[in-house]
């Protein structure tokens, strides 16, 4: 298996490992991606959340809340010069709004109803329009609602989170929106954690090569402590809260309210970002 100068980018920009250990690793695994990436965590050189949190589209992310009803809503376009755009922004932001007060089940209602910027066309009309005017691809990604004692933040237009609790205390909810978009915990407690989160991260534990030597016995109450210490930091209630690091999230809202549930969307994650090589584009208008 030949491993090419494309293949090894692909994994540092995945792990942020450096050339060398990147190529080692695709070599030592014939040239597969996934089994690479686990070699390098067994490692210690890289952590698969790397790949979960690369910002990979451009675009914005906006939230909306009104009369217990909030929405999120991400929208995709091709260059960071049209996600800073006023227009641009504001259009995503009236499209949250809409969401909010329309609560569609999903996309296809969404761009079927009647956009409240123009009110002569379509959701899916409009982001034609859209493209049309920025020269660039326009998508609507994903959107969601939650309802409920709801708070919100959002960070550039890059990190959207949306809560929602028991009760309502705005500025303790606004910090917790705000800890969740700094400190991007995957559940709200530990009994939100699947078994084969758990499962996955003991195997690649127990692979891990400063443990290899030792007893079996050793090795599994090693592992047990820091896979137990990794689903903390998983966990937003066990979290040491950003604002006051020596207390956690559940000290903060203790005999005050409980978080039902949240949301937080990294802009583009799990996207492909467009790659331009503008040498080979000025060659190529030059043969033309």
């Amino acid at each position: 298996m030949t491993v090419t100068a494309s293949m090894v980018k692909e994994l540092r920009d995945k792990t942020g490992a450096g050339f060398m250990d990147a190529k080692k690793a695709l070599e030592q695994c014939e040239g597969d991606m996934e089994k690479a990436m686990e070699f390098l965590r067994q490692k210690g050189i890289a952590s698969a959340d790397k790949k979960q949190n690369r910002i990979a589209a451009e675009g914005r992310i906006a939230t909306y809340i009104e009369n217990g009803v909030g929405a999120i809503v991400e929208v995709n376009c091709e260059t960071d010069f049209v996600a800073k755009n006023e227009n641009f922004a504001y259009s995503v932001n009236n499209l949250a709004k809409h969401i909010a007060a329309i609560k569609p089940k999903d996309n296809d209602e969404l761009n079927a109803s009647i956009c409240p910027e123009t009110t002569s066309m379509t959701i899916a009309d409009s982001f034609k329009e859209k493209i049309a005017t920025y020269g660039e691809k326009i998508s609507l990604r994903r959107f969601q609602v939650l309802e409920g004692n709801l708070a919100t933040y959002v960070h550039n237009g890059k990190i959207g989170v949306l809560i929602s609790a028991t009760a309502q205390d705005e500025a303790l909810l606004k910090d917790i929106a705000l800890h969740i978009a700094s400190s991007a915990p995957e559940f709200v407690s530990r009994n939100q954690i699947p078994q084969e989160v758990i499962d996955e991260e003991t195997r690649i534990e127990m692979g891990k090569e400063d443990i290899l030597n030792k007893p079996e016995n050793i090795r599994a109450k090693i592992v047990e402590g820091r896979v137990n210490k990794l689903m903390a930091q998983k966990c937003l209630l066990e979290q040491p809260f950003v604002k006051a690091p020596d207390q956690t999230v559940q000290d903060l809202i203790n005999g005050k309210l409980e978080i039902k549930e949240f949301i937080r969307w990294t802009l583009g994650e799990g996207l492909e970002k467009r790659q331009d090589n503008f040498a080979e584009e000025v060659m190529s208008q030059m043969a033309k």
